[in-house]
């Protein structure tokens, strides 16, 4: 969680700036998250991950049908401040991408686990699920 700290008067006052982070989705150390259903999962990045990058205004995805390994880059989000990977959380074969993003990526910024999900992949191996952080541990990186 980070803080700032902003003087009034001669008070100082802490403002805890928090992001969503939701329980029943598994995430990465970089920012990425998993909601699997089944075999699948979808995937997209966190909130604090959209508020670093700050307007986003461009996604490159993948194409269907594409096999990707965990940590592989799954696809690029750009945005007015930089440019960033997404990496693949688990194993698996893109079955669905968001398509709503080619016109309107700044979606993300404003719904990052609803509307602005990225990726769905069929899951390889169900067990590289388990490997990733709960909300909990997420919350403490």
């Amino acid at each position: 969680m980070q803080k700032r700290f902003k003087t009034t008067r001669k008070y100082h006052v802490s403002i805890a700036m928090t992001h969503d982070v939701r329980d029943g989705l598994k995430y990465t150390k970089t920012h990425e998250w998993v909601k699997l259903a089944g075999t699948k999962a979808k995937i997209g990045i966190t909130d604090h991950a959209q508020d670093e990058l700050t307007d986003i205004v461009f996604v490159e995805l993948p194409t269907v049908g594409k096999e990707v390994k965990k940590g592989d880059e799954l696809c690029v989000v750009e945005s007015v401040k930089s440019v960033s990977e997404v990496y693949a959380p688990v194993s698996g074969k893109v079955v669905a991408v968001n398509t709503k993003l080619d016109d309107s990526p700044e979606i993300i910024n404003g719904s990052p686990y609803d509307d602005g999900w990225l990726v769905e992949l069929e899951v390889k191996d169900k067990a590289e699920v388990n490997t990733l952080l709960d909300a909990a541990a997420y919350k403490k990186l």
